[in-house]
C-alpha cells in the first residue's frame, strides 16, 4: 500500500469537501469514493463533479494529486432503512432519542466499502467527515465507533488502514474555519457554491452559507456554524 495515498469519503457536503481539501494537503495522490443508496439528498451527488472540478481549476498544486473518483450503489442499505433520507417522511426526533435521519449502519458501511477500494487500490488512508462534536446524534459519528470500526477492518482485512477523521472535535464553525486556512477565500466559496448538505436536497434556495431550504437540521448546523465564523471575523 502506497503510504502517501489517501481514498477520501466524498459526499458533496461540506464536511467531507473541508476533509478533500485537508487530504490534498497532506497526501501525494487523493482519490474520492462517494455512494448512491437511494438518499433523498440525492442532490449532493450531483454537485462533486463540480466541486472537484472547480479544485482543479482553482489550486493547481492540489490538481496534480487529485485523483480518481468512485460512485458506489448501495440501494440495499435504502432497502432496509426506513428513515427521513432514504423515504419521504417529515423529520422528526424518535422515542430512542435520535432523528429520524439515522440511517442505522451507514457509516459502518461506508467506511468498510471504502476500505475495500482502498485495498484493491493500494491506498492506506481513509479520510471522513465524520464529527461527534457538532453532529445529529449519529452514533456512528462517534470518535470510539470509527476507531473500533478501524481496527476491525485492519483485523479483517489485515492490512494496516489508517483512519483519518479531521473534523471529529470541530464544530461547523471550527470547519469553515479549516476550509479559509486550506484554501483561503476560494475554498471558502467553493463550498458555499458546490457543496449541498440540505437533508430535503433543496437547490433552489441560496444562502449566505449555500444551497438548502434553511429550515432542516443540516441546514441549520450550516447556518450556525456559517454565521459563528463570520462573526468571529468581524
Amino acid at each position: 500500500m502506497r503510504d502517501d495515498a489517501a481514498l477520501v469519503l466524498f459526499s458533496g457536503g461540506q464536511d467531507s469537501a473541508t476533509c478533500l481539501a485537508w487530504a490534498l494537503e497532506r497526501f501525494a495522490r487523493v482519490e474520492t469514493i462517494g455512494f448512491d443508496y437511494g438518499q433523498r439528498h440525492r442532490v449532493e451527488l450531483e454537485v462533486r463533479d463540480a466541486f472537484r472540478a472547480r479544485l482543479v481549476r482553482d489550486f493547481p498544486g492540489w490538481a496534480a494529486r487529485l485523483g480518481e473518483d468512485h460512485v458506489l450503489a448501495l440501494e440495499a442499505l435504502r432497502a432496509v432503512s426506513d428513515t427521513a433520507l432514504t423515504r419521504d417522511t417529515a423529520i422528526a426526533m424518535q422515542a430512542d432519542g435520535l432523528p429520524n435521519t439515522f440511517v442505522p449502519g451507514r457509516n459502518l458501511i461506508f467506511v468498510t466499502f471504502a476500505a475495500a477500494l482502498a485495498y484493491r487500490r493500494g491506498l492506506k488512508h481513509l479520510v471522513a467527515g465524520m464529527c461527534e462534536t457538532d453532529y445529529s446524534g449519529y452514533p456512528d459519528c462517534r470518535d470510539d465507533t470509527l476507531k473500533a470500526l478501524q481496527v476491525a477492518i485492519n483485523l479483517g482485512m489485515e492490512r494496516r488502514f489508517v483512519l483519518h477523521t479531521p473534523l471529529m472535535w470541530r464544530d461547523k464553525a471550527a470547519t469553515w474555519a479549516l476550509a479559509e486556512r486550506l484554501g483561503g477565500a476560494p475554498l471558502v466559496e467553493a463550498i458555499r457554491e458546490d457543496t449541498h448538505s440540505c437533508y430535503l436536497g433543496d437547490r433552489a434556495h441560496r444562502h449566505d452559507w449555500g444551497f438548502g431550504c434553511g429550515a432542516c437540521p443540516a441546514c441549520e448546523l450550516r447556518r450556525k456554524g456559517w454565521e459563528a465564523w463570520r462573526d468571529a471575523h468581524a
